[in-house]
């Protein structure tokens, strides 16, 4: 199976058996939201079924991202997965906004809670499904080089971390503290708006075509040992969905000929592809060694708007 459809199909797997665990845990905590009236509970249930919702976007842009390259999107549809990274952070903030507004007006206006225990089973429930689901789509989304699966793992972790708090809010409740209840549900408002600032930071890292510099420092240690290449020029590399692209440029004796150069971008392209495991490809530009006193790129002086470009 082809690499990027093996792991489209590992990230069907992820989403669709978290949905299902995120889903059933949603359920059970709305029910007991129904009985017990506790707004902890319910900001903790609203953050699980936004989070479950969260795989149909995702879903939808792995299938995008079957899809082969066209002549309109020659790069094809890899970057459906950003855009669905852009769904779940306006998923999260939504989430929050929700448990911020039902806390302050239970804070306003207290009332008791009911069924503490039949709570605190519940806030146990949220913790252990949501952990299971964060270490599966971290896991599988760090595999697969999909930043939107990670941001939707560490959403789900922090979920599991809520979950705990609303134990906190079901102890104060059984010591008769009226406020205690809705002070926990603004805490948890709290902690997802920090999920939200972790997710969006990482989406607006892809969006902005950003990559870990180790994985350039990566690329340039694997082309200054490939046969033929004298220096290193620059690399940039980005991410289309979880699959990486680079271009670079390399410096190659002078009086190659083009028969000789070719084979060298070859090489270098051939080497990238084992030093980046998830790299689809690379387009390499070998450049003749200046030594020769020649500029090989006057005609385009004119048109470089910035160094390096």
């Amino acid at each position: 199976m082809d690499a990027a459809l093996e792991a489209s199909a590992e990230g069907m797997r992820a989403l669709w058996i978290s949905l299902l665990v995120l889903a059933a845990t949603a359920a059970l905590q709305a029910a007991v939201v129904v009985l017990s009236g506790s707004v902890a509970l319910l900001g903790d249930t609203l953050h699980n079924a936004a989070d479950a919702l969260t795989a149909i976007p995702l879903g939808i842009a792995f299938l995008l991202g079957r899809r082969p390259p066209t002549r309109r999107y020659t790069y094809g549809y890899g970057r459906a997965e950003d855009l669905a990274g852009v769904v779940v952070v306006l998923t999260i903030g939504a989430s929050s906004a929700v448990a911020g507004y039902a806390a302050l007006q239970r804070m306003a206006h207290p009332q008791p809670v009911a069924h503490l225990w039949t709570v605190a089973a519940a806030a146990l429930i949220g913790f252990v499904g949501n952990e299971l689901v964060a270490r599966y789509r971290i896991r599988v989304g760090r595999r697969i080089g999909s930043a939107a699966l990670v941001a939707d793992g560490l959403h789900a972790r922090t979920d599991g971390f809520t979950s705990l708090a609303v134990l906190l809010g079901a102890a104060g409740a059984g010591l008769g503290w009226t406020w205690a209840d809705p002070a926990v549900g603004l805490l948890i408002t709290v902690a997802i708006l920090v999920v939200l600032w972790q997710a969006a930071r990482e989406v607006w890292r892809r969006l902005m075509d950003a990559v870990d510099p180790e994985l350039v420092a990566t690329a340039e240690h694997a082309l200054t040992h490939v046969p033929g290449v004298l220096a290193v020029g620059s690399v940039r590399l980005r991410w289309i969905g979880h699959r990486l692209r680079a271009e670079c440029d390399v410096i190659v004796d002078a009086a190659s000929t083009l028969v000789q150069a070719h084979d060298a971008a070859v090489r270098a392209e051939h080497a990238l592809l084992h030093a980046l495991p998830r790299l689809s490809g690379a387009l390499v530009h070998p450049d003749p060694h200046p030594g020769d006193g020649v500029d090989h790129h006057a005609a385009l002086a004119g048109h470089r708007s910035a160094p390096g470009l």
